[in-house]
């Protein structure tokens, strides 16, 4: 069987890791991992597949656009010449990015078995871009891998086919559980004077966010304010930095995997816009504020550390607030968050083949 993995930026790389681990592992099995992006993508750090332990991608499609309709066009485009030219058995798709869907379309109209990895997420916000391609992707595949019992219950809502949905588990941890004693202690604990479980990492990515100046400076305040004398150390992107300012005296440019897994692991809470940093802190059972009015793995709030505050900064002071305090909910980990997410995939791909 020959499978061809399909990664549309860089938070994919994260979740089909442990797959390329274990169909390197498989006798049987071989495997293609294509990026949509260009080589040059700066997202890309220089240690990403080396932490991720996973060799780099064996092709580039090379698309690098801002809209998101023209970025799916050339994506459609792209990666029908490369089906043409190496042809798989099963393509598999991660997430709900354009990019996502333009490659899930192109292999149903090449007569290709489609699997998509995360599926089952929804907003339930039919004017976002990604819920419509969640929609269109999950509509198109022959096989739904679910990371949990809510997502499982959204294909089923929908009118999904039972046999063509499995609740396989959430496929970061098992990147979480595999890198556990891997983790590297970041230069700037020491360069900023950091104690473990004593400070507070934030990181800020969402357009939506950094759009509404007005509103993320009262939030940007509302943090500071309720932090107190906790250190708040702000993991930014270039363009975030530009909007945040001066705000934060403790910025700095996003960490390598493997050190970003260190610091959120050690920290005393989180505030993030970010799905995957939510639910790595759920795993390390790690307080953590969501920047969002939903999640697409609600678990990680009716059982994880993580809580919903929208853009609202009176709901975020009160929960650094608490943060701060100790006097976070408990939790408890949710089902199949058991590291072997990428195993039982492997098994269903081999049983339907």
């Amino acid at each position: 069987m020959n499978i061809c993995i399909v990664a549309g930026a860089r938070p994919n790389f994260i979740k089909v890791a442990p797959l390329v681990r274990a169909i390197q592992r498989t006798e049987g099995i071989g495997y293609q991992l294509v990026y949509t992006g260009a080589e040059s993508d700066p997202s890309l750090e220089g240690t990403l597949f080396d932490d991720l332990q996973i060799p780099r991608p064996d092709f580039y499609l090379g698309v690098d656009c801002e809209n998101l309709n023209e970025l799916t066009g050339q994506v459609m485009s792209a990666f029908e010449h490369y089906l043409l030219r190496r042809p798989a058995d099963v393509v598999i798709v991660v997430d709900d990015l354009a990019s996502t869907m333009a490659a899930a379309i192109v292999t149903k109209k090449q007569g290709i078995r489609l699997a998509h990895l995360v599926a089952g997420t929804r907003s339930f916000d039919i004017r976002m871009p990604k819920e419509i391609n969640r929609l269109v992707i999950d509509g198109l595949s022959d096989l739904l891998f679910t990371a949990g019992v809510s997502n499982t219950s959204n294909t089923n809502r929908e009118g999904a086919e039972q046999s063509r949905v499995y609740m396989v588990g959430n496929i970061l941890i098992d990147n979480l559980r595999f890198n556990h004693s891997r983790w590297q202690r970041p230069k700037l604990m020491d360069e900023m004077a950091l104690r473990d479980g004593d400070y507070i990492v934030f990181t800020l990515n969402r357009k939506a966010l950094l759009s509404d100046t007005a509103n993320l400076r009262l939030m940007l305040d509302a943090i500071l304010g309720a932090a107190g004398d906790v250190p708040v150390v702000a993991l930014l992107r270039e363009n975030a930095r530009e909007v945040v300012g001066d705000t934060f005296l403790r910025t700095h440019e996003p960490l390598p995997y493997l050190e970003f897994g260190w610091l959120t692991a050690h920290a005393k809470g989180i505030i993030t816009d970010s799905g995957n940093v939510a639910e790595e802190a759920t795993f390390n059972g790690v307080p953590c504020i969501t920047l969002n009015s939903y999640t697409e793995h609600i678990e990680t709030v009716k059982q994880g550390t993580n809580e919903l505050v929208g853009e609202d900064a009176g709901k975020l002071a009160d929960a650094v607030g608490r943060m701060v305090r100790g006097t976070w909910k408990h939790h408890e980990l949710p089902d199949r968050w058991d590291g072997r997410t990428a195993e039982r995939i492997l098994q269903i791909l081999q049983s339907e083949s």
